[in-house]
């Protein structure tokens, strides 16, 4: 099947669990029904998995796909990164944003400041940090706090933090 582009990944799959085809799947989704009875995911090639069932198993899923039906099927689908749609996502209300709409997108200060292209968003209980990288490798971890955010425009690509004490070391 050809899947609609652009998707995104909302887990991986890490390894065979069991000899009845189930998969111990890293979730990358907050969506409380994408791993229900039914719910669809494809992989990289576009091939659909069907869920039929899911379960909690420490801080990971065991899954299992309609089709898999023992070991040797779920270890094919070892490190598989399991995708839908980007047009499958909800609606986010203004000023909320998937993490995938940012990665990519530059990071500067209100003074011009530019800290890198943001790598990855961390979810943390208290606010989600955003990692921007710089062109010499060197990390910054930028606390999402309402009060620190001054611009973020995902079309263009560019997103503007105030400048506070201990964001960054003062350049030299």
């Amino acid at each position: 099947m050809d899947v609609e582009r652009p998707t995104i990944v909302v887990g991986v799959v890490l390894k065979p669990h069991g000899l009845r085809g189930e998969v111990s799947v890293q979730s990358r989704s907050d969506n409380p029904d994408r791993w229900t009875p039914g719910s669809i995911v494809f992989d990289e090639a576009g091939t659909e998995y069907r869920v039929t069932a899911a379960r909690a198993h420490g801080s990971r899923l065991l899954v299992s796909f309609e089709g898999i039906g023992d070991r040797t099927a779920a270890d094919g689908l070892r490190g598989r990164e399991l995708l839908v749609p980007e047009s499958w996502l909800p609606d986010l209300p203004e000023g909320e944003w998937w993490p995938h709409q940012l990665e990519g997108c530059q990071v500067v200060t209100e003074r011009g400041r530019d800290l890198g292209l943001l790598s990855e968003v961390i979810a943390n209980p208290a606010n989600d940090l955003w990692v921007a990288v710089d062109g010499s490798g060197k990390e910054t971890l930028v606390p999402v706090l309402k009060d620190l955010l001054v611009e973020v425009d995902v079309p263009g690509r560019r997103i503007v933090v105030r400048d506070v004490p201990g964001l960054t070391a003062p350049e030299d």
